[in-house]
């Protein structure tokens, strides 16, 4: 199991296979609702919005996605180097909102802190652009580099160089960012000063696949079957697993329960009472 997502209500979650599998199912019990496989085995991504009412599932090198305010317009990035904006009513992309030159690992959509600058659109933003204005594009990028994009004016807002290629980026805050990097470094970022990292976390050598926010913190994932909270003002970790297993590819999180996904193609549910 390569990708998981719990819907908003915490009812349902959806799991996606290198056997080329879609499932729907049960969060409470893991009771099979929809199954398809329809899929080739390449890389695709189910969008978590649409789990109850529709779905859209993109191949040919798509690495992830992220939904704009309520999905009438989604993006994805790809292993070509580029991020696009799509239209999800009439199933056409919008444009290009940046191109790396470098295969794109991961995004991550947020609300930009007031004092950055996003720049002006070089044109009008289609009719069909819906809450682009105020969001910057975070892109985990194979060359080393974490690069912050002004969603609606497609203009580069800062470019950091990391340690080994971006897997993998999250929203703290509409100032405070992570990425997490192929050699296990967890890097917290100011969005106004990217400079220097406020911190580096690293735990182990093994990549970090997954970044979630999770109330005052977040949960990260790695290759050598490590998952763990972070929480506190990120100085107090929880292991959830020990360096034991299979790689923990993907968290996803309701309320108080935490469920990931690795390649024993079981889906993990665990319940934080404590934090």
């Amino acid at each position: 199991i390569t990708c998981l997502d719990i819907s908003s209500g915490g009812g349902l979650g959806v799991s996606t296979s290198t056997d080329g599998t879609m499932k729907i199912w049960q969060a409470a019990n893991g009771e099979i609702r929809v199954r398809a496989s329809s899929f080739g085995v390449g890389y695709f991504v189910c969008l978590p919005c649409c789990l109850s009412e529709r779905g859209f599932c993109f191949d040919a090198g798509i690495l992830d996605t992220a939904i704009v305010d309520r999905g009438r317009n989604v993006l994805s990035c790809s292993r070509d180097g580029t991020a696009r904006l799509w239209d999800c009513g009439k199933s056409a992309c919008l444009g290009v909102v940046a191109d790396c030159g470098s295969p794109v690992n991961g995004i991550a959509l947020g609300a930009a802190d007031d004092s950055l600058n996003l720049g002006t659109p070089e044109k009008a933003p289609s009719e069909r652009e819906i809450g682009t204005e105020g969001k910057i594009l975070l892109l985990a990028r194979e060359d080393k580099k974490l690069q912050g994009v002004g969603l609606q004016s497609r203009q580069p807002v800062f470019l950091f160089a990391g340690s080994d290629a971006f897997n993998c980026c999250a929203f703290l805050s509409s100032t405070y960012i992570l990425g997490g990097t192929q050699d296990g470094n967890i890097y917290q970022l100011d969005v106004r000063n990217t400079g220097t990292p406020i911190q580096v976390i690293h735990r182990s050598g093994a990549p970090v696949l997954s970044l979630l926010p999770y109330r005052d913190g977040f949960v990260a994932s790695q290759g050598d079957g490590t998952c763990f909270v972070v929480q506190q003002d990120l100085d107090y970790v929880l292991d959830l697993t020990e360096a034991d297993c299979d790689p923990v590819y993907k968290v996803a999180s309701w309320e108080k329960e935490i469920y990931t996904c690795c390649r024993d193609g079981i889906v993990r549910r665990y319940q934080l009472s404590d934090l």
